[in-house]
Parts: C-alpha cells; sequence; structure tokens
C-alpha cells in the first residue's frame, strides 16, 4: 500500500530498530511508495513512511529491491558530495563512498553479501543513514 511521506524532523531523528519477519508488510507498503514516487525518489528508509525499521528499498535503473537490516561491512574512494531527501526540504553536504559491501537480509529474510558502486552504493549509504537519525 502507497504511504505517506513522513516530514517531521523530530520523528526522522529517532533511532530504527532491526527488523523482523512481523515486517514484512512494511516491505511491501515502502516498494509500493518508492514505485509511486520513481519520478522524484530513488530510495527510501522506513521511518520515511512512520516505521522506525532497518528497512531500506532502493531504485537502481529499471529495478527496486529491499534490504533488511543492512550493515556497511567495507567501504573505499571517499567523497564529498549533496544529497537532498524525499522527505526533508533543500540539500546537504554529506561525506559518501564510492564502493561498499553491505551484508543484509532479503525480502525473503535470507542471508545476502551485495557489492555496491556509484550511484547504487550513493543511495544505499543516504537510506542507512536514516536508520541512526542523523538527518541527511
Amino acid at each position: 500500500m502507497v504511504k505517506k511521506i513522513v516530514k517531521d524532523p523530530l520523528f526522522l531523528q529517532q533511532k530504527s530498530e532491526p527488523a523482523t519477519t512481523a515486517d514484512k508488510q512494511v516491505i511491501v507498503d515502502l516498494l509500493d511508495t518508492l514505485e509511486a514516487n520513481k519520478e522524484r525518489c530513488v530510495g527510501m528508509a522506513a521511518n520515511m513512511i512512520g516505521v522506525k525499521k532497518q528497512i531500506i528499498v532502493v531504485a537502481a535503473g529499471p529495478f527496486m529491491f529491499a534490504m533488511v537490516n543492512p550493515v556497511i561491512t567495507a567501504k573505499k574512494g571517499e567523497y564529498k558530495t549533496e544529497e537532498s531527501c524525499l522527505s526533508l526540504e533543500g540539500s546537504r553536504p554529506c561525506t559518501r563512498y564510492e564502493e561498499i559491501e553491505v551484508d543484509y537480509l532479503d525480502e525473503n529474510f535470507n542471508k545476502k553479501h551485495g557489492k555496491y558502486t556509484g550511484f547504487t552504493a550513493q543511495i544505499i549509504q543516504h537510506e542507512i543513514q536514516h536508520f541512526s537519525g542523523d538527518l541527511i
């Protein structure tokens, strides 16, 4: 189900908790909401739809995928950039990495490990940052 985008900074600054199999509907809702906003959004974290769980969804070209409880395990190629967020007005400076490795669970809660580069890596880093409550 497509959900409303949360824009309340006080809510967005709260830390997210690890997701469990009881949160499967959140994955569906996030994918639906990302699809509905694909013209202006390339990734979402669960707190953007009002759920403080460690779930993100990413649009990489024509594909959309979920990452549950993702943890960045390696990173290299630090660079500075500016990003915007569907939940916030304007853009902000940030530090990202050109290449990352991530351990996560897929939408069926199977363990996965992925290596990502470029813009997809940047999206994943942005969305994972939402878990800490640090506004981008």
